[in-house]
């Protein structure tokens, strides 16, 4: 995975953002194992949905979730299943495609 330190991307509340399996960094980030975990996720769930359906489908379900109780951003399904597993550096050698679908 390509990591690229800026000072843009991403937004100050978070540390980094998967962008077609480019990670950006904000200046100052730590880079830890987990971090790069989570964005593997990310990367395997994008090519699952051919790109493109990944941005769409999280776009709609952040969208769907703003009204709910508790973070959107948190509770994407997407999210949830880089966060759960982002601490098992051998969860991609076993996920099953579209596992991130028993997050819905």
């Amino acid at each position: 995975m390509k990591i690229i330190h800026n000072r843009l991307l991403p937004f100050r509340k978070y540390d980094a953002i998967n962008i077609c399996g480019l990670l950006f960094c904000r200046k100052g980030v730590t880079i830890t194992t987990d971090l790069i975990q989570h964005e593997r996720i990310h990367t395997a769930q994008m090519l699952e949905m051919l790109v493109v359906g990944f941005y769409i489908w999280y776009l709609i379900e952040w969208l769907v979730r703003l009204p709910m109780h508790g973070r959107a951003y948190i509770n994407i399904a997407f999210e949830r299943e880089a966060y759960e597993h982002m601490y098992d550096p051998n969860y991609l050698l076993t996920r099953k495609r579209f596992a991130w679908r028993k997050y819905l």
